[in-house]
């Protein structure tokens, strides 16, 4: 077997992080200590605040602006055992506002909000059916009346008015993060928006909320990947709260949710010294220091209560459980571990690796996945804060049952047992965690990321630095030893069968009186955010022809961006034809991917790449062709070598193309059982019809009439043919020099593309069957061609009506209403020019709500809502995020690739910040009047047939139900 040597050059690059790590405890000028750790490259600070917050601090230019996070170190683990769910409800309740901001009258709304407190009480107590109708019933009178004091989504618009981005919240096991990013001159108005929220708690709109949460429960169960997880998790975890609570909750629970409850667990674990604030960006330490203490360190500390250490029985049998859904089988098999940050879950996250990893060249990947013994198949390592797993999972082929899958996966974890693996793939696995390090923290979010998972972990940062140090000190007699200690009939197996879920829990609607929404009402404390003005941020536009080097080699067109930020270099290769022009070609490409050449197999190919630390992609679009390697950039002319060897001299062979074709035909059969691939089949067939890139698939009869060497010479002869290169990385030179000597004069042209139909859409309905609990619809309109002119107007409208927490359509569908889970309209500029546009209205709900959904969305479509002060505030937020973002790194030249499809060389974010700076609402208003509110809609709908409302549907247009084969084309 090859030994692998570690390049110089490589060595030079990840040297700095494997330095020894050293907490350092510092004070800065205002007397603020904080700890950094030596050899840091990424420079965090940590304080920690006198009530005990932590603050976690780190620079990064990319652009003005701040990534901020603010965890809380407490999740659904703690929800009481008689309330779950409680955690994740109380994060979404924590966007409803406090005492000063949502509200019009405290006074009157908290005296009702008393009240309604109380009558959950008796609701949660009742055990008599009717009588807790009646209590419901009671719950939402007062709560009709509460509302009017209410205004709604108040902190939605607060923090938009800022140019926010990302505004989302998550809740887990043992966290709930809360998330925003932010211009960074608007940093000490977030903290005041967040001080006010993180204040005091307030259930306002509490039983609409609630509703929305039940959409999210139903959704769940229609989600397959959720359905085995909470199996797995409660077999692996039969006493601790890991698989015993599901973040959602319980249906039980759900429908008798106590106020009280909510509130004193906020008041428990909602204190300073359980909560950091997670800061990476355009900023400043020792300003943004004091400003967290300013607002964050008024909040009292608290004494946590101790928490009670659940212990688990080491596991010494197999546990198996089965689930069912309409979905292709698949079977997932887990070993329970010990905690993140552990030897242990070290050790299994190298056995994980070692099985299969970024480069394909695991043993799972090489020997299941490169020989197509399976569907797919794959191990990952899932540590958590409290124990963990290991997880292999596979999708059989057709007519290979569980226990022949589940005997390859074993007969893989075998070959680490007795070492049967190459000894280089040690190192290549930890060096590839350093670049995979490397490439994320270089971003904001990356670090920042990082960052609130050491806080929630209750690591140091040392710990997390040096976790790179250990891993390096791993063994292959270690690997042996764990993996014959550990792997035993000790693990659980959940089979995922084809079939009927006979377990789905309908949440039926409790029967929600709408709420009026008050849409023109300002709280005091917005208006002093509104008109709060911090000094502004001067949009930056890139001047394309400086920001990127162009030369020629040959006849091709060779661009060039700097990497200014880290080692690792990109060479693509841009071919101007697709699958409009031959559709084999991407089959070509997906073929290659299972063959040698005349000097490596197929498996030593993988592992050559994976040596190198460098990755391969190829990628066919419609009219485009994209052949990328990513990786170090010391290595880089190797991986260039590489790839030119393989694609030049593929070796064709009738076997593994026979068996490539049986592998796409049975996963185009699994394609036809998985939810959301209907659904995108069906949405495309409401947008285009039968003739569509879509369904306009090889047949299997072509399929299998290919003559393999025929197809491997469409791979072959791609260098013959016009293309353009782009290269980023440090020395334009260097990696000029790497691909000059494969570079040819092109000899070839491609076929002429395809035309497909754009066909106007004209009111028709269609519908797919499918056994789920909510019903998803989609209506597709198409507009006028695409009009630079009009980039701007798309932009607000979006961010006014259509899309986002503080739109209108997420106003008025879910917080007014509680009609769905899931609610936008979405107006989409064509990216190409003479194409047209699309306006895109989505719903997803449960059945029973769909035609009051339906009306709610036409009824707001029907005259577009005049709010001048949202307009004003969408308008504001638009400019702020053009103005704070930034053009960098790749995107650089790939955003210039995307604009010369509209016929534009140069930045077009120039134009559309203008237009916006001008906008008003009448213009706006006669944009939707002119271009979005005259078109017909085509509509796609999912669901259980037996659940449809035909009275509604009919009236949204003629209805047809459409077989798999029509949406698909096979």
């Amino acid at each position: 077997m090859k030994k692998f040597f570690i390049s110089v050059s490589l060595f030079c690059t990840i040297m700095a992080m494997a330095q020894k790590f050293e907490t350092q405890k510092q004070t800065d000028a205002q007397g603020y200590s904080y700890e950094t750790v030596k050899n840091d490259l990424a420079g965090v600070r940590i304080y920690t605040l006198k009530n005990g917050l932590k603050v976690y601090l780190a620079k990064n230019d990319d652009a003005p602006r701040i990534q901020t996070y603010i965890p809380v170190r407490t999740g659904s683990n703690n929800d009481p055992s008689d309330n779950t769910g409680l955690a994740h409800y109380l994060e979404h309740m924590v966007f409803k506002g406090t005492s000063h901001l949502g509200t019009s009258d405290w006074v009157k709304e908290n005296a009702l909000l008393a009240q309604i407190s109380d009558l959950y009480e008796q609701h949660k107590a009742e055990k008599d059916p009717e009588k807790k109708k009646a209590l419901y019933k009671k719950i939402d009178e007062v709560s009709q009346e509460a509302s009017k004091y209410a205004i709604a989504n108040e902190y939605d618009k607060a923090i938009s008015s800022l140019g926010a981005t990302g505004t989302n919240a998550h809740t887990w096991l043992d966290e709930t993060v809360y998330k925003n990013n932010i211009p960074s001159n608007e940093l000490e108005k977030w903290l005041k928006v967040e001080k006010e929220r993180f204040s005091e708690l307030v259930l306002r709109l509490f039983h609409t909320e609630l509703e929305a949460v039940y959409e999210e429960y139903n959704r769940a169960q229609d989600n397959d990947g959720r359905l085995v997880n909470y199996a797995l998790m409660d077999a692996l975890f039969p006493k601790h709260p890991n698989g015993q609570q599901t973040t959602i909750g319980t249906s039980e629970h759900l429908k008798s949710p106590s106020m009280k409850a909510i509130h004193k667990y906020f008041d428990t674990y909602y204190v300073p010294n359980n909560m950091a604030v997670v800061l990476v960006g355009d900023l400043d330490f020792d300003k943004t220091i004091k400003l967290v203490d300013e607002y964050f360190g008024s909040f009292k500390y608290k004494e946590l209560p101790m928490k009670k250490m659940v212990s688990e029985e080491p596991m010494t049998k197999v546990v198996e459980r089965t689930v069912k859904s309409p979905s292709t089988p698949r079977m997932t098999m887990a070993w329970r571990t010990d905690s993140y940050g552990t030897q242990q879950a070290r050790l299994a996250n190298m056995v994980a690796e070692i099985l299969s990893n970024n480069g394909d060249a695991g043993l799972i990947d090489l020997n299941v996945n490169q020989k197509q013994k399976t569907l797919g198949a794959g191990a990952y390592a899932n540590p958590l804060k409290t124990y963990g797993s290991i997880n292999l999972s596979v999708t059989p082929k057709d007519g290979q049952s569980f226990d022949e899958a589940k005997k390859l996966l074993l007969e893989q974890i075998n070959l680490v047992k007795k070492g049967e693996f190459p000894d280089w793939i040690l190192k290549a696995i930890v060096n590839d965690m350093k670049v995979q390090r490397m490439k994320s923290w270089e971003t904001a979010d990356g670090l920042a990321t990082e960052l609130y998972g050491n806080y929630i972990g209750e690591r140091t940062w040392e710990q997390e630095l040096d976790e790179i140090n250990q891993y390096e000190k791993i063994t292959k007699a270690d690997i042996v030893k764990f993996a014959n200690d550990f792997f035993k009939d000790n693990y659980v197996v959940v089979y995922k069968e084809k079939g009927v879920n006979d377990k789905l829990v309908r949440v039926e609607n409790p029967g929600i009186t709408p709420i009026k929404i008050n849409r023109d009402a300002q709280s005091p404390f917005l208006k002093d955010i509104l008109a709060n003005k911090p000094a502004e941020i001067k949009p930056q536009f890139i001047d394309y022809k400086t920001a990127i080097a162009t030369s020629q080699i040959k006849d091709k067109k060779v661009s060039f961006v700097k990497n200014k930020y880290n080692k690792v270099a990109q060479v693509t290769y841009i071919f101007p034809f697709g699958t409009d022009n031959d559709k084999e070609l991407s089959l070509g490409v997906s073929v290659l991917q299972y063959l040698g050449t005349d000097k490596y197999t197929p498996e030593q190919l993988k592992e050559e790449f994976y040596k190198l630390g460098i990755s391969n992609s190829f990628r066919t679009s419609n009219d485009q062709t994209f052949i990328t390697l990513t990786g170090l950039e010391a290595n880089m002319k190797k991986g260039v070598q590489l790839l030119n060897h393989w694609m030049t001299n593929v070796k064709a062979d009738k076997t593994i193309y026979d068996q490539t074709v049986k592998t796409i035909l049975e996963s185009r059969e699994a394609a036809k059982k998985d939810k959301n691939r209907i659904m995108a089949a069906l949405s495309n067939y409401a947008k285009y019809g039968k003739e569509s890139r879509m369904t306009d698939i090889i047949s299997k009869q072509r399929l299998q009439s290919i003559n393999v060497n025929d197809l491997m010479s469409k791979i072959k002869t791609l260098n013959n043919y016009p293309y353009e290169v782009f290269l980023y990385g440090d020395s334009q030179s260097d990696l000029e020099k790497s691909v000059k000597p494969f570079i040819s004069n092109a000899s070839l042209k491609p076929a002429v593309a395809k035309v497909y139909p754009e066909p106007a859409t004209q009111g028709k309905v269609y519908f797919t069957n499918y056994d789920m609990v909510q019903m998803e619809m989609s209506k597709v309109a198409r507009g006028g061609d695409v009009n630079l002119a009009d980039f701007g107007k798309a932009n607000v409208f979006n961010e006014y009506f259509g899309r986002g927490l503080s739109s209108i359509v997420f106003q008025e569908i879910r917080e007014s209403k509680s009609l769905a889970y899931s609610a936008y309209v979405s107006f989409a500029n064509a990216s190409e020019k003479g194409h047209p546009n699309y306006v895109t209205n989505y719903i997803g709900t449960q059945a029973n709500k769909l035609p009051l959904a339906v009306n709610a969305m036409n009824d707001l479509m029907a005259d577009f809502p005049q709010i001048p002060a949202q307009f004003e505030n969408s308008k504001g937020s638009a400019l702020k995020q053009i103005a704070s973002n930034r053009i960098n790194r790749t995107n650089i030249f790939f955003n210039q690739l995307a604009l010369k499809k509209l016929g534009v060389d140069y930045d077009i974010r120039k134009d559309v910040y203008a237009e916006i700076q001008t906008l008003t609402l009448p213009q706006l208003t006669n944009f939707y009047n002119s271009d979005i509110k005259p078109l017909k809609y085509n509509t796609a709908i999912i669901g259980k047939k037996e659940n449809l409302n035909m009275e509604s549907i009919n009236k949204m247009g003629e209805f047809k139900e459409v077989t798999l084969e029509e949406i698909f084309g096979y």
